[in-house]
């Protein structure tokens, strides 16, 4: 089973750790929104959608954790690019930690094979 049928079983997976996708993404290079959401399906999430990712970016521009820029474009109307604030970087060194030990734990508790049982 692949990462995309994963997430469509349980979308409740990815609505937990995607802000911080999308911030570690913001943090390596600002992005406007389609382009955050190629990166992220070339990353491995194939399925994801932009009305998955846009309610993400508008709600952590809200809580003053991404900031934005108008970039005209040749191709259609002006682009906005996003980037992590400080508090953005913030949260997401705190979420980076929590999924760390998250994961640790996890590992712990699962056994390694399925023959493990």
């Amino acid at each position: 089973m692949d990462v995309a049928e994963v997430v469509e079983r349980d979308p409740q997976l990815l609505k937990g750790v995607l802000p911080m996708l999308v911030l570690t993404l913001l943090d390596r290079e600002e992005s406007y929104g389609y382009e955050l959401v190629t990166r992220l399906q070339d990353g491995g999430l194939h399925g994801i959608a932009t009305g998955t990712v846009y309610p993400v970016l508008t709600r952590l521009e809200r809580e003053g954790r991404l900031s934005s820029r108008l970039v005209p474009s040749a191709a259609g109307p002006a682009r906005k690019y996003y980037r992590p604030t400080p508090s953005g970087l913030a949260l997401l060194a705190d979420a980076r930690r929590a999924w760390a030990d998250l994961a640790d734990v996890v590992h712990r508790l699962l056994p390694d094979t399925e023959e493990s049982r």
